[in-house]
């Protein structure tokens, strides 16, 4: 089956932008990923756009064809809405319209304006990705969630805090010369386990950052690459999807993630690649124990291992597989709708050898990323690798 070749990436810095819309941030990553790309604006075929919570922080439903606008195309356009996993699905899909020929040119990609809120006004409307029946109007939230998700995990497979810690360390660590980081500055063990509590066993240093921010992909067909001699060595050659029970006590276990090894599964059989081939991964690390869940979904470490691999050095910059050199979520930070996105651009980088941490990986062919919405009731993953 035709690979999908990655022309153009555009990022904006993530962080704190309270006084910017949505409409503003969408547009400086799509004018960055035209710019890598140098495909022209008249040649994109659609827009596929990931967005969770514009009617909440902006008042603003109906957004694919203002992003489309904003980016300066004038193309059908489409929202995609899957939670944190909102333009992973616009990736998935883009990749299988243009492997069947219906485009040959799309943009794709996401944003969100979360800190205009306020941090009580931003957690009430991420918690609408649970189920409100059961879950919301018990007063459950995320860091709630993950918190149960984690004990769960310590109970049936061993682990602490200190371990968690070792994954916030080396997340921040690694974000420390990514310009589009929220956090680039330095941690220690310590600086985790003395942080107040947000729900036991997780603390502040265990959760991810409220964000504003905004992903763009330029994305082609091979045919089209090489007719227009786009310098586009990387791919994305698979893809996955998959799905679980919303609510936590509907499902069989809390500390795995069946919807992440669903898609990851059917993500290597369609690149004709398995766990082993992998060098380089971004997860969906919302939470540090959502890092541990993501590495044993997706056969990276063994089930009841994925607590140690920070600790022990597997998934550092200089590990056997290196986890998250952008940052991660939990430094780079998560402006839900653009992350799917973020991490296909983060991977092409990586790859290509123009990210700050390259070096980490100059021999690395092959990257995953893993996008996961809620508590993972939904996942995207994508492979990419170096084609030419």
């Amino acid at each position: 089956m035709a690979n999908v070749r990655v022309a153009g990436t555009g990022l904006t810095p993530f962080g704190n932008s309270p006084e910017r819309t949505g409409r503003d941030l969408f547009a400086e990553a799509s004018i960055e990923a035209f710019e890598d790309s140098d495909v022209p604006r008249d040649d994109v075929e659609g827009v596929l756009y990931g967005n969770f919570m514009g009617e909440i922080a902006e008042h603003q439903g109906h957004q694919g064809p203002l992003m489309a606008e904003a980016a300066g195309v004038q193309a059908p356009a489409t929202r995609f809405e899957s939670a944190c996993a909102s333009s992973g699905a616009a990736v998935r899909e883009a990749v299988k319209r243009i492997r069947t020929g219906e485009n040959d040119v799309l943009l794709v990609g996401g944003a969100e304006r979360m800190t205009n809120l306020g941090t009580a006004g931003a957690t009430e409307a991420l918690a609408i990705a649970a189920d409100d029946l059961w879950e919301v109007r018990a007063g459950t939230t995320f860091p709630g969630a993950y918190a149960l998700m984690a004990q769960a995990y310590f109970d049936a497979f061993g682990g602490d805090r200190e371990d968690l810690a070792h994954i916030a360390v080396k997340n921040h660590a690694n974000a420390l010369d990514n310009e589009k980081a929220q956090y680039q500055r330095a941690i220690e063990v310590d600086d985790v386990l003395e942080a107040p509590p947000v729900s036991e066993p997780l603390g502040l240093y265990d959760a991810c950052p409220i964000s504003d921010g905004a992903s763009a992909l330029v994305l082609t067909s091979e045919d089209y690459a090489a007719e227009h001699d786009l310098e586009a060595p990387v791919a994305i050659t698979g893809t996955g999807q998959g799905g679980d029970r919303m609510a936590l006590h509907d499902r069989e276990h809390l500390a795995r993630s069946p919807a992440a090894r669903e898609a990851a599964g059917e993500a290597y059989v369609d690149a004709d690649i398995d766990a082993g081939d992998v060098d380089v991964a971004e997860v969906h690390d919302c939470f540090t124990i959502a890092e541990v869940l993501a590495l044993e979904a997706l056969d990276l470490e063994p089930i009841g291992e994925g607590i140690s691999a920070a600790r022990d050095g597997r998934t550092t910059a200089d590990g056997e597989l290196p986890v998250n050199l952008s940052g991660g979520l939990k430094a780079k930070g998560h402006p839900v709708g653009a992350t799917g996105a973020s991490q296909i651009a983060e991977i092409t980088m990586l790859l290509a050898g123009t990210h700050p941490n390259s070096d980490h990986v100059a021999d690395a062919t092959t990257g995953i990323t893993h996008n996961a919405g809620g508590t993972v009731a939904s996942a995207m993953v994508h492979v990419l690798e170096v084609v030419a």
